[in-house]
């Protein structure tokens, strides 16, 4: 699992465009890689995902991160005409190697969106993983995932996001 927050939790992915790239690059690098994206929400000023790594382990996932990372900020910083300007702060990876733990966060970055406000059912949000997961799932596995508990996870999350999203 990998959080990652922009640099003084400022709101750079603040608009539909925004959020897109974000999601659009995120998803493809993680593909392009060999990653195995299970879930993930995007957000103004931070990300989640879930992953799994190719068969040659998780050595990808510092470049990945990098890539993503100065990419989206030259696109930001053009876009702002503000050259150079810091907008990553930094990423956070845990290895999931127990499955209720794996269960339990993905529930949570599935519901992501749900525990900041900005919707109140996962799938209205446009830049996560559950609606995806909903449509290609079984209701069974569905069901399941959905009941696991994420109150007493420890996972870094203490950003405020903009609920205009949408913009």
């Amino acid at each position: 699992m990998v959080t990652a927050g922009t640099y003084r939790k400022l709101h750079h992915f603040r608009n539909v465009t925004r959020l897109g790239v974000l999601q659009r690059g995120l998803l493809k690098l993680a593909a392009d890689s060999g990653w195995q994206v299970e879930a993930w929400a995007v957000f103004s000023n931070h990300y989640h995902f879930i992953a799994h790594s190719p068969p040659e382990g998780a050595k990808s996932l510092p470049a990945i991160i990098r890539e993503l990372h100065a990419s989206t900020a030259r696109w930001i910083n053009r876009l702002d005409a503000a050259g150079g300007r810091k907008v990553w702060h930094n990423y956070w990876e845990t290895r999931l190697t127990y499955e209720g733990a794996y269960l339990a966060r993905l529930n949570y970055v599935h519901q992501n969106a749900v525990h900041h406000g900005v919707v109140p059912v996962a799938n209205q949000y446009p830049w996560c993983s559950a609606v995806w997961f909903e449509r290609v799932a079984a209701p069974a596995q569905v069901e399941t995932i959905y009941q696991f508990k994420t109150d007493r996870l420890n996972v870094f999350d203490e950003w405020t996001v903009e609920r205009s999203n949408a913009d």
